[in-house]
């Protein structure tokens, strides 16, 4: 071959995504492509072995594989947006129409029409309100409130928006968007916060306050707290493993409880190990606190909350 055939070859860019046709037309051969210098994502579309695999590569690798003009959707673009959605191996794609075949670790959602897409991270997605929506026909009550929590953390919505997003009618999926935006909240830190806070919501109890500021006599914050009834000075923490892992934010920790204990507030500290394997467990220490505090709470708890929270053990 020529140097002035070779100059004409397409040029290739290996560090993005790349079909096999792209390859063969830049001069690359199919033992090129099964070597070590290349990874195959799907089936007939490569990337350099030396890029990092993450979640928009295979979402823009995914996007060459399914039909044009499809949109990055539901778990996927939950994440792109900063959101906690339930865990997904596969990219998750909204497609118009049937899809003529199935692709290992792509997941299409079919829609008659598709929905208004913008651009995160230079793919086309679903905006983060719209993807929320999506989410409900995928996730329960306490994961879609999770999910909602965590975009709008991320400053990617607002529970304001979240609510508006709904539209009217009826329907299970509908009902269930409509009532998980009603809850969602801002300044959650994590989704075990948000765990927290709804077996509160879900076994009827009062809804504690969200990340509130102490602050000093010049109204600066000293401390915050993931959930709390301030007037009664009773705090409810999630201790989760980086709080030990990290030895400085510990000893922070320790020191801040001293600090606010010594000023009257007392604390309850929920870990995810009991939080999933011993619910029951937690929402008894929540009562005895709420009581052991003059907290208003009936008297007796609604049982919803068994359905998302399941335990060993039992409470009446």
């Amino acid at each position: 071959m020529s140097r002035a055939d070779m100059n004409r070859r397409p040029h290739l860019e290996p560090r993005a995504p790349f079909t096999r046709q792209q390859a063969l037309r830049a001069g690359l051969t199919d033992r090129d492509l099964r070597g070590p210098a290349f990874t195959q994502l799907y089936w007939g579309v490569y990337i350099a072995a030396s890029v990092e695999v993450t979640l928009v590569v295979r979402a823009l690798a995914a996007l060459m594989v399914v039909p044009s003009g499809s949109v990055v959707s539901h778990h996927s673009a939950a994440r792109l947006w900063g959101g906690a959605p339930p865990e997904s191996g596969e990219v998750h794609v909204t497609v118009a129409g049937g899809v003529r075949q199935k692709t290992r670790g792509i997941r299409p959602h079919r829609v008659k029409v598709l929905p208004p897409t913008v651009t995160r991270h230079g793919l086309r997605t679903t905006s983060p309100e719209q993807t929320w929506l999506d989410m409900a026909g995928c996730c329960d009550l306490v994961q879609l409130v999770t999910l909602g929590d965590s975009l709008v953390r991320a400053g990617s919505t607002t529970p304001a928006r979240l609510v508006a997003t709904v539209p009217g009618g009826g329907g299970k999926r509908l009902r269930l968007a409509r009532r998980a935006a009603g809850l969602v909240r801002e300044k959650v830190d994590s989704p075990m916060e948000s765990r927290l806070r709804l077996l509160f919501v879900l076994a009827g109890l009062p809804e504690p306050v969200v990340n509130f500021d102490v602050v000093d006599a010049g109204g600066h914050s000293r401390y915050r707290l993931d959930l709390s009834f301030p007037a009664q000075l009773l705090a409810f923490e999630f201790e989760g493993r980086q709080h030990v892992d990290v030895v400085d934010q510990w000893e922070s920790d320790i020191v801040r409880r001293e600090d606010l204990e010594a000023e009257g507030w007392r604390f309850v500290l929920v870990t995810s190990s009991k939080l999933y394997a011993a619910p029951a467990d937690v929402l008894a220490r929540i009562l005895a606190a709420m009581v052991d505090r003059g907290v208003p709470v009936p008297r007796r708890v609604r049982s919803e909350w068994r359905r998302f929270f399941v335990g060993a053990s039992d409470i009446r």
